[in-house]
């Protein structure tokens, strides 16, 4: 099967960046992140990254109990591959940050590849009233917060999950997180190929200008070579724009509600399913096509569903 021409399409349903106050159309409960994911698959998604959030407030919420209650259901209704974030929320210890992928051992873990200044503030500043108590303290601390990804910290993550064979989609954030990578890969702590997921506009990380783009690309290619398959995340606003630019270089794609909330200039999107569906029309129009999750599954090869603890 040749998958030469196939663009993979993650999801990501959630996320612990966005807030209730932001869109009525985020997904908290298990009800409504099963609901979105198995949306976002049918769309066309062939990698669903999954976050929980408390469905009473819609706080953040790291536990294995709180994946419990809607992993095993997305398992059972699609094929995508299950991602789960090693990152949860700005403000998480790493214990916590890695427990879900510990007791679940998914086909694909996010990892977050530096320590870096990650900057929410903005954000919670477009807002006078909020929805609950927990958000705009959640904001403000981004500011004189660090989001701590030490070379201890990512050894500890890979240590604990390549026990399981879960690969990773390792989330750089600017040029030093694709020279953090090497040095793993020198020391023989990750293994090939490497999905790497270029981040784009988040304030700490590198920016969104089609430079930045090609910046980020030339240097994870000369870096990795043959060994990576390289995926795109725009936050914000530079969503689309940034997944056309790099499905035209040859990239894959992230979409979803944690990294964007839009469908347009000023229009929030009403569901994953719809942003999903946003990038297939940019992947059809290039003339290239949709990744199934057995073609992401051949890509970036993925243990199989059926080797996992979901």
């Amino acid at each position: 099967m040749s998958t030469s021409n196939k663009v993979v399409i993650t999801c990501a349903i959630t996320g612990g960046i966005h807030t209730p106050t932001m869109t009525p159309h985020l997904p908290i409960t298990p009800d409504e992140i099963t609901n979105e994911a198995l949306a976002a698959a049918e769309a066309g998604a062939a990698i669903l990254h999954l976050h929980a959030r408390n469905p009473e407030n819609g706080k953040p919420d790291q536990s294995p109990e709180a994946f419990e209650k809607f992993l095993p259901r997305i398992k059972q209704a699609t094929a995508a591959a299950i991602n789960i974030t090693t990152g949860g929320s700005p403000g998480m210890t790493l214990e916590d940050r890695v427990l879900p992928a510990k007791k679940f051992a998914p086909e694909v873990a996010s990892l977050n590849m530096g320590s870096m200044n990650f900057g929410l503030f903005p954000l919670g500043e477009k807002y006078t009233d909020f929805k609950y108590d927990w958000e705009k303290p959640f904001f403000e601390s981004t500011k004189d917060g660090i989001f701590r990804n030490t070379f201890a910290d990512i050894e500890h993550v890979l240590e604990t999950c390549y026990e399981n064979d879960t690969r990773f989609e390792f989330e750089c954030y600017d040029i030093s997180h694709l020279y953090n990578l090497a040095h793993f890969v020198q020391r023989g702590l990750v293994k090939a190929p490497f999905f790497v997921q270029s981040v784009f506009g988040i304030l700490g990380g590198i920016g969104t200008h089609p430079e930045d783009v090609i910046h980020m690309k030339r240097t994870a290619d000369r870096l990795f070579g043959d060994d990576m398959r390289w995926s795109v995340l725009g936050a914000g606003a530079s969503q689309m724009r940034i997944a056309a630019q790099a499905a035209a270089m040859g990239g894959n794609i992230r979409v979803g509600l944690e990294d964007s909330i839009w469908a347009g200039k000023g229009i929030l999107a009403k569901s994953n399913a719809d942003q999903v569906k946003m990038a297939r029309k940019i992947i059809e129009g290039l003339g290239l096509e949709v990744a199934s999750p057995d073609d992401a599954r051949e890509i970036l090869q993925l243990k199989g569903a059926d080797k996992t603890n979901i």
